[in-house]
């Protein structure tokens, strides 16, 4: 086990980013077509292709999710992510014709830095460039769709872990963590997430002091400009309409590791994809569990995100994790 959602047999990821810009995409890729689900808990989604993923919809599988930075411009990055599944023969048949199926979610980033002023999107390029990259190994931090993003006082990231269920099923997660508010417990550096970590994968602090009765609330800022973005991954074999309560249920992960979560200017989505490569089938109590299992991969990816991000150098960019804690 690699601790990354890789370890769910059947997905891949790559991410690409562009220094100048300051942003970047991340494509987790599946090697066959995956049953997926969703759940947009955020107020303020920038989404393309999600309302197929709801269960009464025609279209039962996908071939990949884009995930990236530059708010609304950054969906297209689904466009090069297309065209590279297209030159691989993926896609929904219709017709005759092939239409590759990835739905796409984007961040928040355009205030972080960089050169953000161009003619034409940087990102059906790095869409492009993400998919072709796509394998079991991945960088963690200051990658692909979490390279430009931040919190409220740290630099956000991605971030990625696994778990195996009681039955054998594995389950991982991958986050993008854009978020308002913070993922530590104020002005210290033990995560919210604390409880649900596994060894050290993201210091191995504990829970450190007890929460405050009175909590500290915090915000980048009182305007819309803030989301996480996950993907969830088991190999138990689901319907549409159990992928979608399988997202549901994974994006508790994000009230155990973000304060806020779910805010009205936050674009917070969970998509859920079964590569269905587990060998026995699941039944009712798996379905509880790997949903239950997602929520903690979640909240542990969300934190190795930001444990694991590297400061960029722009004015005003967020330190890192590290380089705040290690300055005292």
């Amino acid at each position: 086990m690699r601790n990354l959602i890789t370890d769910v047999a059947g997905v891949q990821v790559g991410h690409a980013q562009d220094p100048r810009l300051a942003s970047g995409t991340t494509i987790v890729l599946f090697d066959a077509p995956a049953v997926a689900g969703l759940a947009t808990p955020g107020g303020a989604p920038a989404l393309r292709d999600g309302a197929l993923l709801a269960p009464e919809m025609t279209v039962e599988v996908v071939d990949a999710f884009a995930l990236s930075g530059g708010s609304a411009f950054g969906l297209d990055a689904a466009s090069g992510a297309m065209a590279y599944l297209a030159e691989h023969g993926r896609g929904f048949q219709v017709h005759g014709m092939r239409v590759p199926i990835c739905p796409t979610a984007a961040l928040f980033d355009l205030t972080h830095g960089g050169d953000k002023v161009w003619k034409r999107s940087p990102y059906p390029e790095l869409g492009y460039a993400a998919a072709s990259a796509a394998g079991e190994e991945f960088a963690l931090g200051t990658a692909g769709a979490g390279y430009g993003a931040w919190t409220y006082d740290l630099k956000g990231g991605v971030g990625s872990a696994s778990v195996v269920s009681s039955r054998g099923f594995t389950v991982g997660a991958l986050a993008a963590v854009n978020c308002a508010g913070r993922v530590t417990r104020g002005t210290c550096p033990h995560f919210w997430a604390a409880a649900y970590e596994r060894g050290d994968e993201f210091g191995g602090l504990g829970d450190g002091a007890p929460v405050p009765d009175r909590f500290d609330f915090a915000l980048t800022s009182d305007r819309a400009g803030a989301t996480t973005l996950a993907v969830v991954a088991t190999d138990a074999a689901f319907d549409k309409a159990r992928m979608t309560r399988i997202a549901i249920m994974a994006s508790g992960g994000f009230a155990v590791a973000l304060r806020p979560a779910f805010g009205p200017g936050d674009g917070d989505i969970v998509f859920a994809a079964s590569t269905a490569r587990a060998a026995q089938a699941p039944d009712y109590r798996d379905l509880a569990e790997i949903g239950t299992l997602a929520a903690e991969c979640l909240a542990r990816a969300i934190a190795r995100g930001v444990y694991e991000a590297t400061a960029l150098p722009f004015a005003g960019a967020r330190p890192s994790w590290r380089d705040r804690w290690a300055a005292g």
